[in-house]
């Protein structure tokens, strides 16, 4: 079968039948291609090969319809048959050249080709239905190529008459998501599929936490009791985690992304099987604080020199080079920080997938969620329905990108008007959106700064009292699980040193720093 062109049409000829006076696509004999045209890419004997490989046998048609569409055709009437036979299949009928005749008796592009001969000369053709999946293959890798010419055609014309509020920043960022959205389709489509599939991923994921020391399914956060209560962070959630200002919420999860990419290794085969750590590669988008800060907080945590005394300069010699040594071990790990501001979360998506294709990306941290601007802010007058749709866009991030988002939120001023200052699910900013789509809520929450704030007067009879509670409560810090989806809610106590601003397990609270200050 070979393809004839036409002008800027495309003509069909096929070799189906020893019989050459035989009607088809008629060819158009024009002395050859226009100057400068080229024809869309595409593979007519590819259709015609899988066409008549589901006339003859409809089990064919099981090998392509999980990524083959009827558009994925380059010549309109076969995506048409194909159309056709699928219906036929779906009712529980025979597809063949008898039974899809009906769909094209007053077709006149199938008129022009034979008629009802044609259909019969697809199935008389045919000699294997083995190749079927690699016919839909090339079908479906020609369609995208014509996709990817589309889209370059569309980047260009977009870039010559955009208007004054479509920048060129949102121009890559569209053309960005569409290309994106090209390469992964078909990959994290949704669809059906049969209940023992999903039971082996639950028992491979079962598996693997069994391999481990820990025993977790998800991403660890560093912290043993944490680990404990959530089994880790799982794939495809969104975790919330929220605090009022100075409890603590970005050193927290700072210090979840340094646990989680220290413990991260390359997935590996054992005895046929893909095996993974527990840690992951993480992207850290720091919206609030630039990347020297945040880093700045990380060398303070992994030395356990103080982050001010760092910002000062004020340590000696000896702790430099331990700082030195220190940033040299900690320059292969894998943490991605993006410290753009007002972020668009379009772009966000955008820079997340990238990372996943390129460095197999396993979770994500957003500092913090209220800083994040809709793809298009201007449409909104409720900032409720703007967050709503933040927060979809992450919670959908996670599914797609099969990692756990770890979003930090601020709390409403309403938990400073209360004696009992734990904050409750109620508390969250734009509450609704945000507990309605996320997996889990979690609070920070450390008594120890609410109380050093009613200091009485040394003078004063209750001073001993004021005292006597500070040193029972001094350095602890609450992570109160106000949702979660896969297991309990409860409070978990953590060690905080407020110095290096890191979080540690109670257990660990008699560890004597040997850093060299």
């Amino acid at each position: 079968m070979t393809p004839v062109e036409s002008g800027s049409h495309r003509v069909i000829t096929a070799k189906m039948s020893p019989t050459p006076s035989t009607p088809y696509l008629n060819p158009v004999d024009d002395g050859g291609e226009l100057p400068g045209f080229r024809s869309p890419p595409n593979n007519i004997e590819a259709e015609q090969a899988l066409l008549g490989a589901i006339l003859i046998n409809n089990d064919a048609a099981n090998a392509v319809t999980g990524f083959l569409e009827p558009e994925h055709f380059f010549e309109p009437i076969h995506g048409r048959i194909f159309e056709a036979a699928l219906k036929l299949i779906d009712r529980g009928q025979f597809a063949n050249p008898t039974t899809i005749k009906p769909f094209f008796e007053n077709d006149e592009a199938m008129a022009e080709i034979g008629g009802a001969g044609y259909l019969d000369r697809l199935a008389a053709s045919t000699v294997t239905i083995i190749n079927a999946e690699d016919y839909g293959r090339l079908i479906h890798d020609v369609a995208t190529r014509r996709h990817l010419i589309s889209i370059g055609e569309d980047m260009v014309n977009t870039a010559y008459g955009a208007e004054l509020d479509d920048t060129a920043t949102i121009q890559i960022e569209a053309a960005e998501q569409r290309l994106y959205n090209l390469g992964e389709k078909g990959k994290y489509e949704g669809g059906f599929q049969r209940v023992n599939a999903a039971f082996a991923l639950a028992i491979e994921s079962a598996e693997a936490a069994l391999k481990r020391d820990s025993h977790l399914t998800g991403v660890t956060t560093g912290l043993v009791d944490l680990d404990k209560v959530l089994g880790g962070m799982h794939r495809s959630d969104l975790i919330i985690l929220a605090g009022r200002p100075s409890m603590g919420k970005t050193a927290l999860a700072t210090n979840i992304a340094f646990n989680a990419v220290r413990a991260y290794e390359p997935p590996k085969e054992v005895d046929g099987k893909t095996v993974t750590s527990e840690g992951a590669v993480v992207a850290f988008f720091s919206l609030e604080m630039s990347s020297e800060q945040l880093a700045s907080r990380i060398l303070s945590e992994a030395t356990e020199i103080p982050s001010e005394k760092l910002r000062r300069g004020q340590f000696s010699q000896d702790a430099f080079l331990h700082l030195s040594k220190v940033a040299q071990t900690l320059e292969d790990v894998p943490l991605y920080i993006d410290d753009t501001p007002a972020i668009t979360i379009a772009a966000l998506r955008a820079r997340a997938r990238r990372l996943k294709r390129q460095h197999n990306l396993g979770m994500i941290v957003v500092d913090y969620l209220q800083l994040i601007r809709a793809s298009n802010s201007r449409r909104y007058d409720n900032r409720v329905v703007e967050v709503s749709e933040i927060t979809q866009g992450l919670k959908a991030l996670a599914k797609e990108l099969d990692v756990p988002v770890l979003a930090l939120s601020q709390l409403s001023r309403a938990v400073e008007q209360r004696e009992d200052k734990r904050p409750q699910l109620a508390d969250l900013r734009e509450s609704g959106a945000i507990e309605q789509d996320a997996d889990v809520v979690m609070f920070i929450y450390r008594e120890e700064y609410y109380h050093e704030r009613i200091r009485p007067p040394e003078s004063a009879t209750e001073y001993d009292e004021w005292a006597s509670k500070m040193e029972e409560i001094r350095g602890i810090a609450e992570v109160i699980i106000g949702k979660h989806r896969h297991g309990p809610t409860g409070n978990v106590r953590l060690l905080f040193n407020g110095e290096i601003t890191k979080f540690a397990d109670l257990a660990h609270q008699n560890y004597i720093s040997d850093s060299p200050l």
